[in-house]
């Protein structure tokens, strides 16, 4: 079978069957039948020298007592696999990694769609990464032998789906980058397909037109096809036959009940309402009353819960579809009220707070030295440290619910990752703004989008603490419902949590009035065509740029130029990187000394790079002095003001630097004769000296302290750009 990619291939090794094709210019390739035969599917992948073993498993029997489909999704990162032991004393890996975990979603993503709707056996999704070669991404690997190994098992599934990365380098696309394009690319999409349709699409990207992207996204589908054509020729040679499970759907004789004693026109008013809080109240009096009908029958009320949340979504999605009647009043393309505010919160370095009807990001912006950007450990050869976090906790109260908190989710560090990326392109770069920079989004309240929500937040609060971001960020959530035929559909713009619950689609784009920033598109059907993701695309753009206009930049429209006065002033200067040594001294005793006298934190880079970070003005001038007069080259004829630190019978020894010393004999003390030392200079005695002669070889400095040496032809010169240029008088 040809392809535009290569040849498709089979062949058998010993027990086991190897089929491979030509993707992006590498080898893909799958052992089936090679590892993990007790899984219902496995799948041992080879991308390159990248090897991931997928594996796919599921209970014999539905869990009892859950109305969703419990399926797991993980993606395990060995760092043996990149040549690297574990840091810590355990040595081994511990709980997975932020980047496991966002891989994780990106695959959980366009298969869950792809299930039965109706099955409630627990599937597990495992990818264990083995080995890894830079220009094969095993994100990919993993998502393809996720679809792969569960679509050969017997486990129910409507796949395979496919997935394709995308950058963008000098204006080209490039297809599963290499490790040296991605470090140049302008676009990091990644882009999931069923046989006909898009099912997911997750992007961050440098201000990217929106034609520029939606061409993108259909370039990875065309791909997507290849692969799947491939898969279904593995599938057809030794799929399994799907098992039969036990359906948990709502009986037909329930609904009839609860239509009996709730009609359609009353579940309409409970849900139609602009106020959640009502809302739920509405449908706890319906509950309760079908509660109490039917007391009688134990096994109704373990499904009523089910049966209500279903008869709700058909009713809301009725209404959208064909009156075009949303819950709260709103038009299918209107934003519910929208406030910006800055300057919430007192002390921090910046805040901005945005709300969005019942949708509000309290955001925290705080700066710090380099020194205190994230360190990653972790299988990607381009991030070993993260200069900007941002972070998104989601508390039960923001939803009128009570549990104890335990850390970020799978969702929270989704969501604060979400709008990381959507903010990174329009950052200054360290040497513009040489801080670490933190954001936390809050969640106050929700309603629908927050992540989004938090992207507005977010530039609001850089905005206040001065980060010279190089334009605001906004970001904006479309829904959508469908009918029974691909043209018979509804986008919503800036759809509320119902309308999600409800809904279709989530698809969340943020960016600037220039372009795309971030895309994360979530489904529970099985594709979106290419009208639907042009329309949503489409009235993103709008919507976002209403929002910067009207709303943000009535509350601060530009950075400010000054810093908050609670945060820390960073001064940097460049230096010799042969001088790092000199500066940071034996077992660090140089540096130390300066940060003990001078109460500021001391950055150096191995390029030479010199950070120094404090509150008080003054003491970073002195640090950054004192700095320069160490890596300062001493020369004949430099005037330079000293202390001394050593008094001779015949001489003063004074410390030019805290690495330098030179020596003034006592016949250079004076114009006129000295006959003690003690007579004209005493210990702790700031002086100025000139350099009358620098020995090479032993590294003697000689010195003078004489009017008519220090008055001749030299002068000590200081200039705004270079603090150490000595210029002739």
């Amino acid at each position: 079978m040809e392809t535009v990619f290569g040849t498709f291939s089979k062949r058998k090794e010993k027990e086991y069957s190897t089929y491979s094709m030509e993707l992006c210019g590498r080898t893909l390739s799958v052992d089936i039948g090679r590892v993990a035969a007790q899984a219902n599917g496995a799948a041992f992948m080879h991308y390159g020298d990248t090897t991931v073993l997928s594996t796919a498993t599921a209970s014999k029997e539905p869990r009892e007592g859950i109305d969703f489909f419990p399926l797991s999704v993980e993606y395990e990162e060995k760092l043996y696999s990149v040549g690297k032991i574990p840091g810590g004393f355990n040595k081994r890996e511990g709980k997975a990694s932020e980047h496991a975990v966002l891989t994780s979603r990106v695959i959980d993503r366009p298969m869950r769609p792809l299930f039965p709707k109706d099955y409630r056996n627990d599937v597990t999704l495992n990818n264990l990464v083995l080995s890894v070669d830079p220009d094969c991404s095993p994100e990919v690997t993993a998502m393809l032998g996720s679809s792969l190994a569960t679509a050969i098992s017997d486990i129910p599934f409507d796949g395979p789906c496919a997935a394709t990365m995308v950058g963008l380098v000098n204006g080209e696309f490039v297809f599963n980058p290499t490790n040296e394009e991605k470090k140049v690319s302008d676009l990091s999409l990644t882009v999931a397909s069923t046989r006909e349709k898009v099912i997911m699409i997750e992007a961050g990207a440098n201000e990217i037109s929106d034609e520029v992207m939606i061409d993108a996204i259909y370039k990875a589908h065309e791909i997507n096809q290849q692969i799947i054509a491939w898969m279904d020729m593995i599938v057809a040679d030794l799929g399994k036959e799907k098992h039969a499970y036990q359906s948990c759907a709502i009986p037909a004789e329930l609904f009839d009940a609860i239509y009996a004693e709730v009609p359609q026109a009353e579940m309409e008013l409970a849900v139609f309402c602009d106020d959640k809080q009502q809302r739920d109240k509405n449908i706890d009096a319906i509950t309760d009353r079908l509660k109490e009908k039917f007391a009688d029958n134990e096994e109704w009320l373990k499904l009523l819960g089910e049966a209500i949340y279903q008869y709700e979504k058909k009713t809301v999605r009725k209404m959208i579809l064909k009156d075009r009647k949303r819950p709260d009043g709103r038009d299918i393309s209107e934003i519910r009220p929208l406030d910006a505010e800055i300057d919430v919160l007192p002390r921090v370095h910046g805040s901005g707070m945005f709300t969005r009807g019942q949708t509000q990001i309290l955001n925290i912006c705080t700066l710090a030295p380099l020194s205190d950007a994230q360190k990653v450990d972790g299988l990607d050869f381009n991030v070993t440290q993260k200069r900007y976090m941002h972070h998104y906790n989601f508390p039960s109260y923001s939803v009128g619910e009570t549990k104890p908190s335990r850390g970020p989710g799978r969702r929270e560090i989704g969501h604060g990752a979400l709008a990381e990326k959507a903010l990174i392109p329009v950052l200054p770069s360290e040497d513009e703004f040489p801080y670490a920079i933190r954001t936390v989004s809050e969640t106050m309240e929700s309603n629908g989008s927050t992540s989004q929500a938090s992207v507005c937040a977010s530039s609001l609060s850089l905005m206040a603490a001065g980060v010279p971001i190089k334009a605001p960020v906004a970001g904006i959530s479309c829904g959508l419902v469908t009918g029974d035929t691909d043209d018979d559909y509804i986008v919503l713009t800036d759809i509320q949590g119902l309308e999600d619950f409800f809904g279709d689609m989530d698809f969340k784009v943020a960016g600037t009035k220039k372009g795309i920033t971030a895309i994360q598109m979530d489904i529970k059907i099985h594709g979106l065509t290419r009208p639907i993701v042009e329309e949503a695309i489409r009235r993103t753009h709008e919507a976002r740029v209403y929002i910067m206009d009207e709303i943000m930049a009535k509350a601060i429209a530009a950075p400010r130029e000054e810093l908050s006065a609670y945060a820390p002033k960073i001064v940097s200067i460049n230096i010799d990187p042969s001088k790092i040594g000199d500066v940071v001294g034996k077992q660090g005793k140089t540096i130390n000394k300066i940060i003990e006298e001078t109460g500021v934190s001391i950055d150096i880079d191995d390029d030479g790079r010199v950070s120094v970070c404090g509150t008080d003005s003054e003491n970073i001038e002195r640090a950054v002095d004192i700095i320069e007069s160490i890596v300062r080259e001493i020369e004949t004829g430099m005037i330079i003001t000293g202390k001394v630190v050593n008094i001779l019978s015949f001489g003063a020894q004074v410390e030019l630097s805290p690495n330098k010393k030179g020596l003034i004999h006592i016949s250079k003390l004076a114009d006129s004769r000295v006959a003690k030392v003690e007579d004209v200079v005493k210990l702790g005695d700031e002086v100025t000296v000139k350099v009358i002669k620098v020995d090479m070889k032993d590294g003697k400095i000689d010195l003078s302290m004489r009017p008519s040496d220090i008055n001749g032809t030299w002068k000590k010169h200081r200039d705004h750009k270079d603090k150490n240029e000595i210029t002739e008088d």
